[in-house]
């Protein structure tokens, strides 16, 4: 394999700090998050822990962007950090910029930040379960929300509580009102965790893997949920997982992300008509897949496993598990558009584009 080409590499590099070019930026008008260079470090007894380390990327006004990569890629850090949710210390915001509408999130005072959480934008947690009070009623909970960024009298939050609990596909809504968490199931703990996420109409939803811990059924009924009140709402949706098939189903582009850095970033047509780089090759092998005549085969898997913020190697960070790995691979590579709105960080993302998924 031929290695890439030196100008085209330090073209790349000599980029703005954004690392999103031109051609495939989002028009100012249209854009609703820019976050740009982010890094999150944490610093511990075993060092100082890269666990978020240049991270840049766009969400427009009513776009679902997904955010994919194995567990401890720094996806739920990137996601926290937008709306200042990492603790300080141990966690430190070491550089970039948050651009919500313009103004830099991380420039805000406490009381500015907290006028922005759960009103301009609101997050469904990982753990719905363990994200509820179990002594407070599902309708207390939601309606705290309300009274606090809207307002609204307690009756009049009662009402907007019970409409979107209806929303939500929740059944007999004044009943749920007033049960209490262990009484709802999974999905409907999860139905009521995005109703209070959306009762003051967020401009942007974060949604960390909102799919986790939930059946098959359960799962598509919660994606076709959210892409209608995305529709309804007007509203845009950032949304994590390691699953492909939400990508799929939910997002408009996809960030693919790895050891604390953005490694492709594409629209979900051009990701899965042709990827760009090793780790997304590897992801797409992975998937589970029906075998010709109901044969059973070994499910293909990356070898290795996301290395810890504490041993991250100099170069691509991808190299120690990447089947094509060159000596070049020990210099960084940056973040680079290969064809009109696709970017990847791979010194042969041209090679790598013209290979079968199944080659790697």
């Amino acid at each position: 394999m031929d290695p890439p080409n030196p100008e085209q590499i330090e073209q790349a590099t000599n980029a703005d700090s954004c690392q999103v070019p031109e051609p495939a930026r989002i028009p100012e008008g249209e854009r609703l998050l820019q976050v740009c260079d982010l890094r999150i470090y944490f610093n511990t007894a075993a060092g100082v822990l890269k666990a978020v380390d240049g991270v840049s990327f766009e969400i427009g006004r009513g776009e679902t962007l997904g955010l994919v990569g194995e567990s401890g890629c720094g996806k739920s850090v990137t996601a926290y950090s937008i709306l200042r949710l990492v603790p300080v210390p141990p966690g430190e915001y070491a550089g970039g910029s948050i651009l919500f509408k313009g103004t830099d999130l991380l420039k805000l005072g406490e009381r500015q930040i907290g006028e922005v959480r759960g009103s301009r934008i609101s997050i469904v947690f990982q753990e719905p379960t363990q994200s509820l009070n179990p002594i407070m009623t599902i309708g207390d909970q939601i309606t705290e929300v309300i009274i606090q960024h809207r307002g609204a009298s307690r009756r009049e939050a009662r009402d907007i509580a019970v409409e979107m609990l209806r929303r939500v596909g929740i059944a007999s809504p004044d009943r749920r009102f007033r049960s209490y968490p262990h009484e709802l199931s999974g999905g409907m703990i999860q139905r009521a965790m995005i109703a209070m996420s959306l009762v003051c109409r967020p401009e942007l939803l974060i949604a960390d893997e909102p799919t986790t811990a939930l059946d098959v059924t359960i799962q598509a009924q919660i994606l076709e949920l959210l892409g209608g009140l995305r529709r309804d709402l007007g509203m845009s949706i950032l949304i994590i997982t390691h699953d492909l098939g939400v990508v799929a189903q939910i997002s408009d582009r996809v960030a693919v992300m790895y050891a604390g850095k953005i490694v492709e970033y594409a629209s979900v047509r051009d990701l899965f008509d042709q990827p760009k780089h090793p780790y997304t090759h590897g992801l797409f092998r992975s998937l589970p897949r029906l075998a010709a005549g109901g044969t059973r085969q070994p499910l293909p898997v990356i070898p290795g496993s996301v290395p810890s913020p504490a041993e991250y190697v100099s170069g691509c960070r991808f190299q120690p598990r990447c089947p094509i790995a060159q000596e070049i691979c020990r210099s960084e590579p940056p973040l680079r558009e290969i064809t009109p709105g696709h970017q990847s960080a791979c010194h042969f993302a041209e090679q790598v584009a013209n290979f079968r998924a199944g080659s790697l």
